[in-house]
């Protein structure tokens, strides 16, 4: 990989023996391994076994779960916040296993509409809930810094599963508690 960057480097006119430049391909191959190492993580290990009887069907959900990617298209970041509910069905994740799983997902190559989708059949697969949702809102540097240059938009995008899906109602609530600033 830090051939690759040198190349990079020098096909932009850049001189390596610069100064501040002699250890950048180190530190980008090594950044680039962190920011992408969600392809070394699966479901079972980062939920560790925290899958715990419950026999509450109330919705479960926290939001705000900050989101940080690079998109697949351009290779810039993009970030934001997640929000995740569910309603279980005998069984619960522990709770840091919610952000775990968006990280997982978020620290690949990615575009948002299936970061959103990927993380809420995760935790479908993981405790079979009644029902998903899932909703992102981020900030895209490919289109803030390059392009089209809008620094103020937002894209949101919603995956819902189950009951989110099946009941206007369900969804509603869960819309309702991630709005809620209280």
């Amino acid at each position: 990989m830090r051939d690759a960057i040198r190349k990079i480097l020098e096909a932009i006119g850049e001189d390596l023996e610069r100064e501040g430049l002699q250890n950048t391909p180190d530190r980008v191959a090594r950044s680039l391994k962190s920011l992408t190492r969600g392809y070394t993580m699966d479901l079972e290990t980062v939920i560790n076994g925290a899958i715990y009887e419950s026999p509450g069907d109330e919705m479960v959900v926290v939001k705000d779960i900050e989101v940080y990617s690079l998109c697949e298209h351009h290779m810039l970041p993009f970030y934001g916040k997640c929000h995740i509910g569910y309603i279980p069905n005998g069984k619960v994740l522990g709770v840091s296993k919610l952000a775990r799983i968006t990280e997982m997902f978020a620290r690949r190559l990615q575009i948002q509409e299936r970061l959103t989708e990927e993380i809420a059949a995760a935790i479908t697969e993981a405790i079979e809930p009644k029902g998903v949702g899932v909703v992102i809102s981020a900030k895209h540097l490919c289109m803030m810094m390059r392009g089209v240059e809008k620094q103020n938009s937002e894209m949101r995008t919603s995956a819902m599963m189950g009951a989110f899906r099946a009941r206007p109602a369900t969804r509603a609530e869960f819309m309702n508690l991630i709005l809620y600033t209280g």
